[in-house]
């Protein structure tokens, strides 16, 4: 059974960090998450006064970032001392467990910078581990050939064509996460099986594309119904989307800024942890 688009997000400007320019889709408010995702933003801009203050340090606990840099080139760095480079079509995938302190700056002064971040929700077991992050570099993401034209880059999980399995650098999370970026051209079609067990949902960066009789524009989520299988027709400036589907958590989810918990107490405790410098250990 394919899936139908069922509710609409519309994408919301904001801003986050020191002041970068974003559109916000999923995480704009609660009722806008689809469990185990939390949160998308797009930026997307051409201008630096839109992107350059960047993200200063700033905490995180109980759930993972993912970075996805189509242009530009930012800078991570982390109590840990890790240091990372994230240019144009690479991805960073980071956990943040029990606890990091992390910053994010453009190490451009002009130019376009363009990308996404994902926030993903950990089942509560999961929410006190070790920080931990992985950066990915472009030529370590596989590209499906899709039949008719198009193509599949495949960051977490996997794409079937013809008989074959493409799979990304990302497996084995236990919210099985799929996240492929889709790009079509003029009437295109990606039609690819997706288990019953996950949520999916879609999101639009380039053009629009159809769902059975529903249309979903660039700057905009789409929350699928259930289904084994999704069919996405591009329109007739063909499109490029994100496909993101995870096994739901099903648990309580306590929010407070980049707390993500379980309960208000645990919320409390972080903000505690993070005043008294224990939140990363």
């Amino acid at each position: 059974m394919q899936r139908e688009l069922q509710h609409i997000v519309p994408g919301m400007a904001t801003s986050d960090g020191a002041g970068v320019k974003i559109k916000r889709s999923l995480g704009q408010a609660p009722y806008a998450r689809l469990d185990p995702f939390l949160m998308l933003d797009e930026f997307n801009s051409e201008n630096a006064n839109d992107y350059i203050a960047g993200f200063p340090a700033h905490p995180h606990r109980g759930f993972e970032t993912v970075t996805y840099m189509l242009d530009g080139h930012m800078l991570h760095e982390d109590h840990m001392g890790n240091r990372g480079d994230l240019k144009t079509g690479g991805v960073q995938w980071m956990t943040a467990g029990r606890g990091i302190i992390h910053s994010e700056m453009p190490q451009q002064s002009e130019g376009r910078m363009r990308g996404f971040q994902l926030w993903l929700n950990l089942p509560a077991a999961e929410k006190m581990k070790p920080a931990n992050y992985r950066d990915i570099d472009p030529s370590e993401i596989p590209v499906a050939t899709l039949p008719g034209g198009g193509k599949a880059k495949v960051i977490a999980g996997s794409v079937t064509v013809d008989g074959n399995s493409i799979t990304g650098p990302i497996s084995g999370l236990s919210t099985d996460p799929q996240y492929w970026d889709v790009h079509l051209s003029a009437d295109g079609v990606f039609e690819q099986p997706l288990p019953d067990s996950h949520n999916v949902f879609v999101y639009v960066y380039e053009g629009d594309i159809a769902i059975g009789e529903r249309k979903l524009t660039h700057g905009n989520a789409g929350m699928l119904g259930k289904g084994d299988s999704i069919r996405v027709t591009a329109g007739k400036d063909g499109a490029r989307l994100l496909v993101l589907a995870g096994i739901p958590i099903g648990e309580p989810i306590a929010q407070y800024g980049p707390f993500v918990m379980n309960t208000q107490e645990e919320i409390e405790q972080a903000i505690n942890d993070y005043r008294a410098g224990r939140l990363a250990g």
